[in-house]
């Protein structure tokens, strides 16, 4: 029997672990002919469907995303005409809730997985040419029967997650990838109402030595970032403090980025956090909003006022960056209240802000409930929210444009201290930069690092001139061209030191080439030094005279 996995992801640098997870489950299995087919989204539907067909598989796998959904029916619905004694079954989290509909719309799909699928994927194996009515005990399977009835046997939970066999021993396995990532637990301790890991109890963990024996393995291989995707890093204080112990054992060769929940961060914890070797850590604090009544009705657990302090304290580490993340379109939350959010957020220093639409996902509990809730959203993935009660259709996309501006600038790390400052002390800016992006129509377009120092130039120029010379030093320490107009003021030839000066970073010798920013006519500015060509690095020495 030959099995081919579709593994279609939405780029390159992605990579679902989906496909090891399974096949190192029954990797010694000699009646199975493994082979995989790996694209991207982007690529063209005729050609991917090409490769699978030269397979000539008994059985096509995949798991649904959000972001493949569209293109892997696609692909999967050609291959079955060209193949129709084909078996085609689906898994991921695009199945968590009622199938029948999809079943009944996309013939081509013999069924679908509901849940964890490393322990029922090896049962179905051996039935998977029987008649479907022999499919019944196989737990989370979802199909139609040979009397067209739907059939759904729940979801599939994998309660001895620490016997698994691990992903990274499965040749299937990809180390070519910027990033791996890494499950030390799964389920969920929280309730929220729009995610589908929300009440996945209980939740299950994996040794501190077997996380151990894969960590020396990821390190072997020269990996360099871990993505961990436990749901929430710290829902036991005392098991995150072991983890971090363990990581330190990687510093500085890994980077660790996780999600942390920060309401619920122990004063030991926080300590431990403090003394973390410089970028150990990459941290993403689930927030969602800053309004009570609005994580009330989200039914997530922990204080708001315990979750603002956690959250301050975080973003107050120098040691790792932390980003937060908003949810427009959630139950009872304004769009006022979402740039008063970020304006907050850009206040604890936050490293990213990240505002996302909210998504009505199969198997929530806000999807069940969207009528009650007075939610309409997209029948259609991604299933986004169109409008609440509390939301207009105009004023989501208005919170869409807010996310674009803030990935633009805030979360770009040239940018991103310039855009706080402008952000706190001025109470319009977010608004006005927002309207001059829609207007000047930039706002959905793809922009350069230099392009978007350009709008911010001359921005700032028309609307906030005091604050032009920190545009010009961020685009200067950039290393962008100063033949452009953010260094305007900029003199470049025939530069000499002051007789004194305050050296801010690096140390002046006389082969560097200085350049010098005035702030006014008595002489008093900013120096750049560089290595070479001017125009084409950033600077290695920097240094003031403001009096």
């Amino acid at each position: 029997m030959k099995l081919l996995w579709l593994d279609l992801n939405s780029s390159y640098a992605h990579s679902s672990l989906a496909l090891p997870a399974l096949h190192a489950q029954i990797a010694d299995d000699t009646t199975i002919e493994w082979c995989t087919v790996s694209a991207t989204i982007n690529e063209n539907t005729g050609m991917v469907v090409n490769q699978i067909y030269h397979h000539q598989p008994d059985i096509i796998a995949a798991t649904n995303w959000l972001f493949n959904h569209e293109q892997l029916l696609h692909i999967v619905s050609r291959a079955k005409a060209l193949l129709p004694h084909c078996c085609i079954v689906l898994g991921g989290p695009e199945f968590l809730g009622n199938n029948e509909a999809f079943l009944r719309k996309n013939k081509f799909v013999n069924g679908v997985f509901r849940g964890e699928g490393e322990e029922v994927f090896p049962i179905w194996l051996k039935v998977w040419n029987h008649p479907v009515n022999e499919w019944n005990q196989i737990s989370g399977l979802c199909y139609l029967d040979e009397s067209d009835q739907y059939k759904d046997n729940g979801i599939a939970r994998v309660m001895n997650f620490s016997q698994l066999v691990s992903p990274e021993k499965s040749r299937f396995f990809n180390w070519s990838k910027p990033f791996v990532q890494l499950e030390t637990t799964r389920g969920c301790f929280n309730t929220c109402a729009f995610c589908v890991s929300g009440g996945e109890k209980p939740v299950r963990t994996i040794s501190l030595e077997a996380i151990r024996e894969r960590l020396n393995v990821i390190h072997q291989h020269g990996i360099k970032n871990v993505r961990v995707l436990d749901r929430t890093f710290n829902y036991n204080n005392k098991r995150a403090k072991e983890l971090l112990h363990l990581f330190c054992e990687y510093a500085p060769d890994i980077c660790f980025h996780l999600e942390i929940h920060p309401a619920l961060l122990s004063e030991e914890l926080k300590e431990e956090l403090a003394i973390l070797p410089n970028g150990l850590l990459h941290l993403e604090a689930g927030i969602q909003s800053l309004r009570e009544p609005v994580l009330e009705k989200s039914r997530r657990i922990g204080k708001l006022s315990d979750a603002l302090q956690g959250l301050k304290y975080l973003c107050s580490l120098k040691n790792m960056e932390t980003h937060a993340d908003l949810i427009a379109g959630l139950p009872l939350y304004h769009l006022s209240e979402i740039f008063e959010d970020v304006r907050t957020l850009a206040e604890y220093g936050a490293g990213e802000i990240q505002l996302e639409s909210l998504k009505l996902l199969p198997g929530t509990e806000m999807r069940r409930r969207a009528e009650e809730l007075g939610i309409q959203y997209s029948p259609l993935p991604p299933y986004e929210v169109l409008q609440t009660k509390e939301i207009s259709v105009e004023e989501l996309q208005t919170a869409h444009y807010l996310s674009r501006l803030l990935d633009g600038f805030y979360n770009t790390p040239t940018w991103r201290s310039l855009t706080r400052t402008l952000i706190l002390e001025n109470p319009h800016f977010l608004h006005e930069l927002l309207d001059h992006l829609v207007q000047t129509d930039v706002i959905d377009t793809p922009l350069s690092l230099e392009k978007r120092g350009l709008i911010l130039y001359n921005f700032c120029k028309n609307h906030y001139p005091d604050y032009m010379t920190q545009v010009s030093i961020a685009w200067i320490e950039a290393g962008m061209s100063l033949k452009k107009i953010p260094a305007e003021k900029v003199k470049t030839k025939r530069q000499v030191p002051p007789d004194n000066w305050e050296i801010i970073y690096g140390s002046y010798r006389e082969n560097l080439r200085l350049c010098f920013l005035p702030i006014d006519e008595e002489g008093h500015g900013y120096w750049f030094g560089f290595e070479s060509e001017i125009q084409k690095i950033e600077p290695v020495f920097k240094a003031k005279r403001l009096s």
